[in-house]
């Protein structure tokens, strides 16, 4: 079965409309003999990645795939850890870089987990689908925190409201678990539908 592991959390700090702080949500997949990390975060969170890595017996060098679901800087600053990754990201924000794999559809990278296309924070967001002891995903900043969830509304910062909101949809459409871009995963309210 599926485990998932939080190896840091991230946060978001505005002023207004200006981004004081932030750095994302670091989490690891196991998925049989594949160990995959979603997000590396920024280099602040460095100690904390690797700490967790220990706590749960995973090296650096054990993580076959990293999962950038975008490209923006406080997702990416700890690529660099895992020498040994291949480093998926959309095609339409792949760089043209060694150990980097443009993923132009969704696809299923280990059994029971899926990147699937999640777009309007940015054109290439993705968000990863685990099967587990629970449905996840893992939304980067399709849903960079649970107040974007819980007031229905899209990423403060996006290309498309409208993209963004059909996005939010399609992750509670699957999930029950939401790890999002910027925090503490949180239950999705079982009750609820996604027409609202």
């Amino acid at each position: 079965m599926n485990r998932l592991d939080v190896l840091a959390v991230g946060n978001l700090v505005r002023k207004s409309t200006e981004i004081i702080e932030a750095y994302s949500t670091s989490t690891l997949i196991r998925a049989g003999s594949v160990n995959i990390v979603v997000d590396t975060s920024d280099k602040e969170m460095s100690a904390a990645i690797r700490t967790s890595l220990r706590q749960v017996s995973v090296l650096p060098e054990d993580i076959s795939i990293v999962v950038l679901t975008h490209m923006h800087r406080d997702h990416y600053g700890n690529n660099g850890l895992f020498k040994n990754a291949k480093i998926f990201v959309r095609k339409e924000e792949c760089p043209e870089e060694r150990n980097y794999f443009p993923v132009s559809k969704d696809k299923e990278i280990a059994p029971g987990v899926k990147l699937v296309h999640t777009p309007g924070h940015t054109e290439g967001s993705m968000s990863v689908f685990v099967e587990g002891e629970r449905k996840y995903a893992v939304a980067g900043d399709a849903i960079p925190l649970e107040d974007n969830y819980r007031k229905m509304v899209p990423p403060a910062l996006n290309y498309d409201a409208e993209t963004a909101m059909e996005s939010i949809k399609s992750i509670i459409e699957y999930a029950q678990v939401i790890i999002p871009g910027h925090g503490f995963p949180f239950m999705r309210d079982m009750s609820e539908r996604c027409s609202r």
